[in-house]
């Protein structure tokens, strides 16, 4: 058996026809199942005495191994695949979101309302009153989803127009789970100057920020000096998100081996935007010892060139998170994968909490 973990983002659909006898969709779905795929739904497309036409849905574990499924669909005997799709690439195709008006216009009198003339009432009345504003448009329930694309997910500076499926996804987070409107702006510039001009020159329209996918540390003074200088809410995600969600599950793991946040030593490996965020939640719920690992070890007094941020969490020991995770309570992963071994949590204290994200 192949040991694979498919997941839903390499989802692919197979539309196949084949002899319409017995054992034939068996002899495809074993096919499948000997590389490891992981089946999904099966759609009958067309069905004859002598031919059967289906889709079939099924999850890969990356690219390389949506082709070997494939590949193993073609050697069955009898079976001629029709088409092959992509589920993720075709559920983007043409954008996720769209922008739809809340009024049908079905008669004159309600484009004459909606539109000129009537909408001139409308401006003069949120001209002497500016308050309004939140009442007659759409400002109270809209959010600016802003990027540079300097830090996407994972994948490092893709730049404002590969960012752009992130944010429509993130727009759709908005309406979907908590009904607020959302719409991406993707900005071709990573100076921090025009981002925050740019921010504040399209404010008129939104009812709050969500920053998104920033590189540290530009997005620590972008985020500080939006919240100066703008009277709508400004939200980093990946600062803030990570923080709260973290803040939460540590809060329900303590009670779980009976230890306070208190009392515990934290180690968090990285000092991006989220592990910094993470730091200071952490500190103000009341943790106390909290030790952060950049990519040269423990974030030390004695390290020169310390950012502010950095230097907020600078304590008075060296070395690398091997050494730092010794003895520790709890460990925060919010950097790359794979440097935390078994041997370190083994090292660590009685009971430990790891959350690796």
């Amino acid at each position: 058996m192949v040991d694979l973990t498919p997941n839903p983002s390499f989802s692919l659909t197979i539309c196949l026809t084949y002899p319409n006898r017995a054992g034939m969709l068996a002899s495809v779905t074993q096919a499948i199942a000997s590389v490891g795929g992981q089946l999904g739904e099966i759609m009958v497309v067309e069905k004859t005495r002598k031919i059967a036409t289906r889709e079939i849905t099924v999850d890969a574990a990356s690219s390389e191994h949506a082709e070997q499924i494939v590949q193993a669909v073609k050697e069955v005997p009898d079976v001629q695949i029709l088409n092959v799709y992509d589920r993720t690439f075709n559920l983007h195709r043409g954008g996720k979101i769209s922008v739809n008006s809340k009024i049908p216009l079905k008669h004159q009198s309600e484009l004459a309302m909606a539109y000129t003339p009537g909408v001139g009432r409308i401006c003069k009345a949120i001209a002497s009153d500016p308050q309004q504003l939140y009442s007659f448009t759409i400002k109270s329930n809209m959010v600016a989803v802003v990027t540079d694309g300097s830090a996407v997910l994972g994948l490092g500076n893709l730049g404002p127009e590969a960012a752009l499926p992130v944010m429509e996804g993130k727009a759709m987070l908005f309406k979907e789970f908590a009904g607020i409107d959302a719409f991406p702006i993707c900005l071709a510039t990573q100076d921090t100057d025009k981002i925050v001009e740019t921010v504040k020159t399209i404010a008129p329209v939104f009812g709050g920020i969500n920053l998104e996918d920033i590189s540290a540390p530009r997005c620590f003074d972008i985020e500080a000096r939006l919240r100066q200088e703008l009277d709508i809410p400004v939200f980093h995600d990946d600062q803030h998100g990570t923080a709260i969600v973290t803040l939460a599950a540590l809060t329900n793991a303590l009670k779980l081996v009976k230890k306070s946040l208190e009392e515990v030593r934290i180690v968090i490996n990285g000092a991006g935007a989220a592990g910094m965020a993470v730091a200071r939640l952490l500190r103000k719920a009341g943790a106390g010892a909290i030790w952060i690992c950049d990519s040269q070890g423990i974030i030390s007094t004695k390290r020169p060139n310390l950012t502010e941020q950095k230097q907020e969490f600078a304590v008075d020991a060296s070395g690398t998170l091997a050494g730092a995770i010794g003895n520790a309570d709890v460990f925060i992963g919010v950097s790359v994968p794979g440097v935390l071994t078994p041997d370190m949590v083994r090292s660590m204290a009685n009971k430990p909490i790891v959350m690796a994200m």
